[in-house]
């Protein structure tokens, strides 16, 4: 009673001060109410252990300057001040982003950058019709992008790139006609790119490399207007064509599709213009190099790793900017095995076959300045000869080594034909060294100017870290001097302002820098910026408004860093609004304050005593559940132990993640290795999975299912640390974009049986019996000996008890759970989960083995696929090309097998002894020399005794089976051979 009161009371008292505020604020200019909500309620969706919105807590967000809100009045002139932007680049905040950012409904930029967000994006961002620039880069997001993202009418630049997003691009996206950058590499993106994008009339970059995107590059993209970089790098639009409408791209600059599985020819690009940067490397395309000379503006062309013949065209020698030349290697023969560090910025390729000769008119035909240079990467092919003079530029760099030319008795070839040598950092890293000064005579936080007009005088700098995100060149040197004029220019500084400390290449290739940017040298002065300055430089970078250069592509700012009396600087001022502080402080009244401070805590009083009963609740649950975890042999570890064995959770002690959260590669106390899977707040394992795994787990010993250590669970954590596999999931052993080399088929066999294995103990041998409910590639876990290991038994249901009349029932009815593509159809239908619903699942497994695909792939499914191919007598064609020479008839047999697993109907499907007993039988088919090379699928135990064959011809007898009836798969004795 007493609560509902209060409730009511508060309930009056919030109204009356709504119509107070409303009133007020309309004609004092606060912070509207509503946005006030919001951003309350995005700071308790955050974790900030540095504090840095400890100020969200204390007034009005405009008129109190809150950390990274800056507003100003909306143009509706209702009297409140809006939100226009949030910017809180870089401040260590974790925890996801709130819905309520929908509520901001004047915003401009939103910008979280560099910080440790997890989750989804929230589909309410789409509600804000007036933002432009949308920065979630470098963060841990997931999840999909939403659809109401293309909504957004005024989006000029969408920046989630270095995220762990997945899922389409969704079609939605082609109504951004007002976006120039969509910046979406590093992250997880799937399917086919939308060909409706290629309506987009003011596209400038479209960065979108380092995904799983597949099918095939719209042919459309060439009629975008605008296009000026095209960066889909390391993709998997595998056996599918570079679109010979890409040869009509008016204003292309950049071309870059490395290692993206294409074929066929390389199409005429000579019709491009202003084409700098062309990155084919790493393909399957073939035919010969376009004769046609390509644009003068070309300083970079890769086109290694490929299948191209012929030789290199003469019209090469005509190309005045070209930087390098970069390992042109043309596969006559089978392609081979090639080896790449482009960390580097050297490609170093073996084993290739370029023929015919080199022309010296490369090098010869070209004027270099002393920062310029030029590198011609020809080793190990089949070159013969060098036609012309041998006599280079210093700036020059030819190598020839495992070529046929440096087998001949010729001195005037030993130039080329040494190892490619060390000289300095080839342009990767540098430091300024300028002008020596003595550092120690400036007191901290000033520093020397090194490139002032006046040597050595001391300022306080404000630090950049910024990075070059699609640079049109592969070697910096020769532009850093323009460059620094660039970039203060943007700024309206004086070139002499801007330092460039230092230099390195990334992988992408992309251009990371140190930047300090001095105040103007003025005699007498403290040589600091004032605050509007540094008020102004910030909102440069922040709000992209340095113009964008054909030559340098898109930037990034990773970090700001204020120094001394810059960090009383607030960046985050309500300057805009013409509104002064003190009037608006004298316009809030101490009545409503106090007011609001009353229901507030009327409010919070209440919530805290429901909050208090419904954790003691959920605190008494999880003592009791944990106190039935006392099992011997599974340690229960604390939150230190965990912390201590993975430096923290350090980003690179993670090798893996999920929807329950994220995998580390930990190391105990005594030193041993081992996978910690942390789940995350508000992941998919839930309390009842994460006990389900222990207590399961805790019980069962197979060779062929992951071992449990330990567990810990406490400070709100829910850790399951299990035997580390150094070779991970069979997934990404599958992938050809993961995997170190393609696996073998008799090692897939191997990896299939030992999996069948493990799910044949848990059907058989198991006390009681377990359907594990959740089989699928990713779950499937390969040790130091590819030695297959079931994983994740966070779903998994006992299997059906005997009744009171002793019958046990077939199934067990229960909601559906599980991956799609993986489902039983009948379980999906029925509710009803048999050990054939796990048949099923590891039936697909089998057929990703066969083929390398995955169950759904661009809404196609790979059961029906395989069905469709296996009848139309086309089955080798989707069997995965990777692994290399088979024995067809053991092809057939797994294939057979692994449809018969996938049949709709239940009973049709062999039981999970039967799958065994065909796999081992497909095992003894196969060539000796074929299986010698992986581990013995048995050990007999010692005492037992294994009668031979007869004669050497029955260990390939094709006709002889298993016999499996009675035995303990897991005793280590081989079964019988009987003949069939």
């Amino acid at each position: 009673m007493y609560q509902s009161k209060a409730l009511l009371y508060s309930a009056v008292l919030v109204l009356c001060l709504f119509w107070s505020s409303l009133h007020v604020g309309a004609q004092n200019g606060i912070t509207n109410p509503a946005e006030v909500t919001a951003l309350r309620a995005i700071k308790g969706s955050l974790i900030d252990p540095n504090k840095n919105l400890s100020n969200w807590n204390r007034g009005d967000p405009c008129t109190a300057n809150w950390t990274g809100v800056i507003c100003s009045n909306s143009s509706l002139d209702d009297g409140y001040l809006h939100v226009e932007e949030l910017q809180l680049l870089n401040m260590n905040l974790s925890g996801t982003l709130s819905p309520e950012l929908g509520r901001l409904s004047y915003m401009i930029i939103l910008d979280f950058m560099w910080n440790a967000l997890t989750g989804s994006i929230p589909k309410e961002i789409g509600n804000i019709t007036s933002l432009k620039l949308l920065l979630l880069n470098g963060n841990q997001l997931t999840g999909s992008l939403p659809e109401e993202l293309g909504y957004l009418p005024n989006l000029d630049r969408i920046q989630i790139d270095q995220n762990k997003i997945s899922g389409p691009i969704p079609k939605s996206f082609a109504n951004l006609n007002k976006t120039k950058h969509f910046h979406m590499n590093n992250n997880s993106i799937s399917g086919q790119i939308p060909p409706e994008l290629s309506r987009l009339p003011s596209l400038v970059h479209f960065l979108l490399d380092n995904n799983n995107l597949s099918g095939y590059l719209p042919p459309g993209f060439s009629e975008l207007p605008n296009l000026l970089i095209l960066q889909v790098d390391n993709n998997h639009f595998d056996g599918t064509t570079i679109p010979e409408t890409y040869g009509n791209m008016s204003k292309l600059l950049k071309l870059s599709l490395r290692n993206c599985g294409l074929q066929g020819p390389i199409p005429n690009l000579s019709r491009i213009p202003k084409l700098g940067y062309l990155d084919l490397r790493s393909n399957q395309l073939n035919g010969t190099i376009p004769t046609d000379k390509l644009s003068d503006e070309i300083k970079t062309i890769d086109l290694s790793n490929n299948q191209l013949t012929g030789s290199i065209p003469s019209s090469f020698s005509q190309l005045p900017q070209l930087q390098k030349l970069a390992s042109l290697v043309m596969l006559l023969e089978s392609p081979k095995v090639l080896y790449t560090n482009y960390d580097a910025n050297i490609m170093s390729v073996a084993n290739n076959s370029l023929n015919g000769s080199v022309s010296s008119d490369i090098w010869t035909d070209r004027t270099l300045n002393s920062t310029e240079s030029l590198k011609l990467e020809l080793q190990n092919n089949r070159l013969t000869s060098i036609v012309g003079s041998t006599n280079i530029p210093p700036n020059v760099t030819v190598w020839l080594l495992g070529n046929p030319v440096c087998d001949n008795d010729n001195s005037s070839v030993v130039q080329f034909c040494g190892p490619e040598n060390e000289d300095g950092n080839d342009g990767m890293t540098s430091t300024n060294t300028t002008v020596s000064c003595d550092v120690a005579s400036c007191p901290w936080p000033y520093e020397y100017s090194k490139t002032s007009i006046v040597n050595c005088f001391c300022a306080i700098p404000l630090i950049v870290e910024y990075r070059l995100k699609s640079p049109g060149f592969s070697d910096f040197v020769p532009f850093r001097t323009d460059f620094e004029k660039y970039l203060s220019s943007g700024l309206d500084l004086y070139q002499y302002q801007l330092e460039v400390v230092s230099f390195e290449w990334e992988k992408g290739p992309r251009l990371w820098m140190s930047l300090k940017l001095f105040p103007v040298y003025v005699e007498n002065s403290t040589h600091t910026f004032n605050n509007s300055e540094v008020r102004r430089i910030t909102n440069m970078f922040t709000g992209w408004n340095i113009p964008d250069s054909e030559l340098y592509g898109p930037y990034e700012l990773l970090k700001f860093t204020l120094l001394g009396p810059y960090a009383n600087v607030f960046i985050s001022t309500s300057n805009k609004s013409g509104v002064s502080k003190g009037t608006l402080i004298g316009a809030i009244v101490g009545g409503i304050a106090a007011a609001t401070i009353l229901s507030a805590v009327v409010s919070l009083l209440i919530l805290r005593i429901r909050t208090k009963r419904s954790r003691d609740a959920a605190l008494k649950r999880r003592r009791m559940s944990k106190a039935s975890l006392k099992i011997d042999g599974v340690k229960d570890f604390s939150y230190g132990e965990m912390a201590l064995a993975t430096n923290n959770f350090d980003i690179s002690a993670q090798v893996g993640q999920g929807g329950y959260g994220k995998v580390y590669k930990g190391t105990l106390a005594a030193g041993t290795i081992v996978a910690i899977k942390r789940a995350q707040e508000g992941s998919l394992q839930g309390e009842k999975e994460f006990l389900t795994e222990i207590e399961l787990l805790s019980r069962l010993h197979h060779r062929n299912l992951v071992s449990l250590i330990g567990f810990c669970d406490e400070e709100g954590e829910q850790m399951l640390v299990y035997e580390f596999m150094p070779n991970g999931t069979l997934r990404d052993n599958l992938s050809a974009a993961k995997s170190k080399e393609p696996m073998s088929f008799a090692l897939r066999v191997r990896i299939a049986l030992g999996s069948a294995k493990g799910i044949l103990y848990l059907h058989t041998e198991a006390n009681p019996p377990i359907f594990h409910r959740d089989i699928k590639a990713s779950n499937i876990l390969l040790d130091s000996k590819f030695t297959a290991k079931v994983a994740d038994f966070g779903l998994s249901r006992l299997a059906p008890v005997p009744e009171m009349e002793g019958n046990v029932p077939a199934h067990v009815s229960t909601v559906v759970k599980g991956t799609p593509g993986y489902l039983d159809p009948e379980y999906f239908l029925t509710h009803k989960l048999t050990d054939k619903s796990d048949v099923y699942s590891l039936g697909v497994v089998f057929l990703e083995l066969l083929t390398g695909m995955q169950p759904i792939t661009h809404g196609k499914n790979l059961v029906r696929e395989v069905n469709t191919a296996f009848h139309s007598g086309t089955i080798f064609s989707v069997v995965d090309g990777r692994m290399g020479s088979y024995p067809s008839d053991c092809v057939e047999k797994f294939l057979t097998l692994a449809l018969k697993c996938c049949e709709d109907d239940t009973d049709s499907r062999p039981s999970m002894a039967e799958v065994v007993r065909q796999l081992e039988n497909i095992w003894l088919m196969m060539p000796e020399s074929d299986t010698k090379t992986t581990e013995p699928l048995f050990t007999p135990k010692a005492g037992k005794e294994v009668t031979p064959p007869s004669s050497s011809s029955e260990i390939k007898n094709p006709f002889l089976s298993l016999d499996v009836s009675g035995s303990n798969l897991d005793s280590g004795v081989i079964p019988t051979i009987v003949p069939r």
